[in-house]
């Protein structure tokens, strides 16, 4: 299922800053969680546990569950092409990680509440899915009732898309312009050790 426990604890743990609160956490205790935590010695990895803690680190960015993300590697294992590079473009065209990129939330996990809740449209039609799949030249939209939700107000306000999406703050929409390419998805993960995991 996806992760529901508490956002500073596991951002220390995997070295990610998944929330702003987590983001101001690290700064101060770029160590791992507990009272141990920064005098612990880490002990050498072997090659499971690190491809087991790359897969983590992306899933937990998606806010995904694991069976989400086995799925989507037997797609994209099944497509043509590099099987990473597939892997995180077919999860960026996540409706929930495009809410999250184009700054209508500021985190993945909020995107996901606004989107289950109903607050956009794609393509001037109502959506509430998560995990619905946004295709070049889709158009996501603040429907009009929720362009008043003061969190959204609030993201848009400071929002900085990234190069594949055009954000229209004045109209509280974004379209998806086009499939990116690995180094323009903001992911902090490396890809290859996740398919060796899957492809076990």
């Amino acid at each position: 299922m996806k992760y529901n426990g508490p956002k500073v604890k596991i951002s220390r743990k995997l070295g990610l800053e998944l929330t702003p609160k987590a983001r101001k956490v690290t700064q101060k205790k770029n160590y791992g969680p507990g009272q141990h935590g920064p005098s612990r010695r880490r002990s050498k990895q072997s090659d499971y546990g690190r491809q087991l803690l790359e897969k983590q680190r992306l899933r937990l960015q998606y806010n995904i569950s694991e069976k989400q993300m086995s799925n989507y590697y037997k797609k994209a294992s099944k497509l043509v092409g590099n099987t990473g590079d597939l892997l995180i473009q077919l999860m960026e065209s996540r409706l929930d990680a495009f809410v999250y990129r184009a700054g209508f939330a500021t985190t993945i996990y909020a995107a996901r509440q606004y989107v289950s809740h109903g607050h956009f449209n794609v393509n001037g039609r109502r959506v509430n899915i998560p995990s619905y799949s946004l295709k070049p030249n889709d158009l996501v939209g603040v429907r009009e009732k929720s362009k008043k939700h003061i969190g959204i107000q609030e993201s848009i306000r400071n929002a900085g898309a990234p190069t594949y999406i055009e954000l229209s703050k004045a109209d509280f929409n974004a379209r998806y312009l086009n499939v990116p390419e690995r180094e323009d998805i903001p992911v902090i993960c490396e890809i290859p050790l996740v398919v060796e995991y899957y492809s076990r």
